[in-house]
């Protein structure tokens, strides 16, 4: 039986599942991106406010609020991939009533139904990938959906390029509208994809869990390890039958709020901090601003033309997909907490930067060129540095902490509070800048990204190349002689740090 080695760490179907699963994420990114040049549109054809604007933005993520919370619930209900399939009906319908979009109410409805299928989305997709992955690959399999949604954005902007040159009532329309193409091909798509085994455990089909773990495993000594670690960790004997354990299941899960909120164990409550806190910072630190409304920073900046506008905005996205592939292969290799540690580093000293030279732009009387080019280096460089590291571990972080019974509920709270920072962001922007000046903003973000860079070096320990079913050990005060310990164990099965 093969031991170790690069084949041993990394099985193709398994990433091949969480490609399919994480296009629901290509899907909403594109909106994300679509939506920073679509608004400049329906501003001159609606004639809507700048408070329209802002909250025409920041209502898909109060909506994403509610399906997160909603997703957590149904996926451990119907399961994972049918959750996905949901999120994807949501997205298409939502993407149908914007394209259609005759006025500002319309459009808001849309926006609010795509909203619901953002927030299922947010949950499920990191949350599938955790689970069909193994330990020492997971970093990587995992923070695909972030890179999906990077392409999405990066695509959306794009779009924004060549549709913006259609006539004024059909460009903004065809670009939020053409997204529920994508979102019905998923729907079907994702059906051909296996259920996740640990769900399959927790709903007693151990029979099923078994086979997928197969085919998710490089050798069957891994499937068996990983089998058996997940039924321990269900909290099911290893000589339960199946119709047991169904038994069992019809009263199982009812305690997962008390265990997760009420009365959890100092290591769920330490877990749950960290998630909430790093998902709370990931908005807090000012990407949204940079995301979705960047044409409007540029114009500050002292970029006049609209076109010129939209492809330093393309700019951003390429950026953005560039520094995600690199991050990919850096989660499993670096780790989650070096990555954060040095990802919040250079966002502070690129939105300092950013900061400084909008502030001199602003109070000249004059087009400053270097202050323009430093303003387009700075927000390049905090796009980077965010997208190396905060972006991406944000979501492989907490998809990956939580016990088995509470993983779906605890990353849905996690989500929430991500959507609420977003919506935040994306709907006080405006007022923020207006009120302190463009440049004040962003030495506010700074700030804000010193605090998160003291959080994650307190409170977030490092997870990578650890099971799943380890977590609790990691998380607990005496952490690290027993992960060491049970890793050494099973080094040669799961492939070795």
């Amino acid at each position: 039986m093969e031991q170790g080695g690069e084949e041993h760490s990394f099985n193709k179907y398994a990433f091949s599942c969480a490609a399919v699963a994480s296009m629901i994420s290509i899907i909403f990114g594109y909106d994300t991106g679509v939506m920073s040049g679509a608004m400049i549109f329906i501003k001159e054809d609606l004639g809507i406010s700048d408070t329209q604007q802002e909250v025409l933005a920041g209502i898909l993520n109060l909506c994403a609020l509610v399906g997160s919370l909603a997703a957590g619930r149904a996926s451990d209900y119907i399961g994972r991939r049918y959750t996905i399939v949901l999120a994807s009906v949501l997205f298409m319908v939502g993407s149908v009533l914007m394209g259609y979009g005759p006025n500002y109410a319309i459009l808001m409805v849309g926006r609010c139904v795509a909203g619901i299928g953002v927030g299922f989305a947010l949950m499920i997709a990191p949350v599938y990938s955790a689970e069909i992955s193994s330990a020492k690959s997971r970093g990587f399999i995992t923070s695909l959906p972030e890179l999906c949604i990077g392409i999405g954005i990066l695509l959306g902007y794009v779009v924004n390029y060549f549709f913006g040159k259609f006539t004024l009532k059909l460009g903004w329309r065809l670009m939020l509208g053409i997204a529920a193409i994508p979102s019905l091909a998923l729907a079907f798509g994702i059906l051909t994809m296996p259920e996740s085994p640990r769900w399959l455990v927790m709903q007693g089909h151990l029979g099923k869990a078994k086979k997928v773990l197969l085919q998710v495993s490089n050798t069957e000594q891994e499937a068996e390890l990983r089998f058996k670690d997940i039924k321990i960790a269900a909290g099911i004997d290893e000589n339960c039958t199946e119709e047991m354990v169904k038994l069992h299941q019809r009263n199982n899960g009812e305690g997962v709020w008390k265990e997760l909120i009420l009365r959890p164990s100092p290591s769920v409550r330490w877990m749950l901090i960290a998630a909430v806190g790093i998902h709370f910072f990931e908005h807090a630190t000012g990407i949204e601003a940079v995301m979705l409304y960047s044409p409007r920073i540029f114009k500050k900046a002292g970029v006049t033309s609209k076109d010129k506008r939209l492809l330093t905005t393309i700019g951003v996205g390429l950026t953005k997909v560039t520094c995600l592939i690199i991050s990919t292969f850096l989660l499993d290799r670096v780790g989650r907490r070096r990555l954060l540690l040095i990802s919040t580093a250079g966002m502070v000293c690129g939105l300092t930067v950013l900061g400084f030279s909008l502030t001199m732009e602003e109070n000249s009387q004059e087009k400053l060129i270097w202050a323009l080019t430093l303003s387009i280096v700075a927000t390049y460089t905090f796009v980077a540095f965010f997208n190396i590291g905060l972006g991406p571990v944000t979501w492989v972080y907490s998809s990956e902490i939580f016990p088995l019974k509470l993983r779906a509920q605890g990353v849905g709270i996690a989500v929430a509070v991500n959507r609420v920072m977003n919506a935040a962001v994306s709907m006080s922007f405006i007022s923020i800048y207006k009120a302190i000046t463009i440049g004040g903003s962003f030495f506010m973000f700074a700030g804000i990204s010193i605090l998160a860079w003291l959080f994650f070096y307190f409170f977030l320990p490092e997870t990578k190349g650890k099971p799943l079913e380890e977590m609790e050990m990691v998380f607990s005060k005496n952490s690290s002689r027993n992960v060491a310990a049970g890793t050494d164990l099973k080094e040669n099965v799961y492939g070795g740090n």
